[in-house]
């Protein structure tokens, strides 16, 4: 499956943003790497995406942390602009696949789950759905 989506890798470790790279670019999406939610929140305000995949545990600004600002900065762009105004699809990427982290990811604004390593057929599906 061939995309033409602008994406936000939000991921602090080198090898990860490597491997996750390679598969979008291999689906056909272009790719921004922010090494943490800082650096997301920064090349959120700067450029435009059709999704970010977000990591939960990075330093400087964790993921949660991260979704809950883009959340609260895209509440002002609907209140400034509804009628051109687009909710960014948040897709959480964790290590950690316990019970209940599905919930967190959900109740801090994302919109989905994945865990790591990425699995390629699952992240087609994702990105479809979203």
């Amino acid at each position: 499956m061939k995309f033409n989506a602008t994406i936000l890798l939000v991921e602090d470790d080198k090898i990860n943003q490597q491997v996750a790279t390679a598969v979008l670019e291999r689906m056909g999406c272009s790719v921004t790497v922010a090494e943490n939610g800082q650096v997301a929140l920064d090349c959120f305000e700067a450029a435009n995406f059709d999704l970010i995949l977000m990591d939960c545990q990075m330093s400087v600004m964790d993921g949660f942390e991260a979704t809950r600002r883009i959340r609260a900065l895209e509440s002002v762009a609907l209140l400034e602009d509804a009628a051109s105004f687009c909710r960014i699809p948040i897709i959480a990427l964790t290590a950690n696949a316990i019970q209940g982290d599905r919930e967190r990811c959900l109740a801090a604004g994302m919109d989905d789950y994945t865990t790591k390593p990425l699995d390629p057929e699952r992240l087609v599906r994702l990105i479809e759905a979203h």
